[in-house]
């Protein structure tokens, strides 16, 4: 009976391990742990990797992880590497939630050279409670980027003009005073302007990984 199991299971594939963020792929499954220091719409909530795609700057290139889950907002996941790997959380935010944040004149200074905004946060949001510091401080000033709606954490992106191109963007950026959040900005060659709120946690913070295939 051993022989014969081994003869017609010979061929079988291994499960697909997955303890680690950086192996997520599309359709695998990610379950956020129960720290207080989530936010409420993260904290014990699963999500499901809907796509992966790749922000392309001058000397880096950072996958990004599209979550789905039961949150009205949308969330994505990237990595953030320092002295250890973190988890960069971000949502996505509207421009009236923006007005509540910030004074639109302060947060204009953005975009003025040579990039050294300071914004105060007005008081928080309901969409944005948990993802939010009292003061940011500009980091990033007109960086020119490249998004691609393409996994390439196997190859690089084509430096050849065409659809594999990629789509351009302005990116500004602030980071929080205490390091846990910061304020990134997108503004594409439309004129359309993205703003997402970010934080970063420990990689700890996914307490549960299920392989989609």
């Amino acid at each position: 009976m051993s022989f014969f199991k081994k003869l017609f299971n010979k061929d079988s594939i291994e499960p697909r391990q997955l303890n680690q963020p950086k192996d997520l792929m599309i359709k695998d499954i990610i379950i956020f742990s129960d720290s207080f220091a989530l936010p409420e719409n993260l904290r014990n909530k699963q999500f499901q990797v809907a796509n992966i795609n790749t922000h392309e700057f001058e000397h880096k290139q950072i996958t990004e992880w599209q979550l789905d889950g039961s949150a009205e907002q949308q969330i994505y996941l990237s990595l953030e590497q320092g002295q250890q790997q973190y988890l960069k959380l971000t949502m996505k935010v509207s421009d009236s939630c923006v007005e509540g944040l910030f004074n639109l004149d302060e947060f204009s200074e953005v975009f003025e050279a040579p990039g050294n905004a300071l914004l105060n946060r007005l008081c928080e949001t309901s969409q944005t409670a948990g993802w939010t510091s009292e003061q940011y401080q500009q980091t990033a000033f007109a960086q020119m980027g490249y998004f691609h709606r393409k996994d390439h954490r196997l190859n690089k992106p084509s430096e050849f003009e065409g659809e594999d191109s990629g789509e351009a963007f302005e990116f500004y950026s602030l980071r929080g005073v205490d390091d846990q959040y910061s304020v990134d900005i997108q503004i594409w060659q439309d004129g359309d302007t993205d703003v997402f709120v970010n934080l970063y946690r420990p990689t700890s913070d996914i307490k549960e990984y299920y392989p989609g295939s």
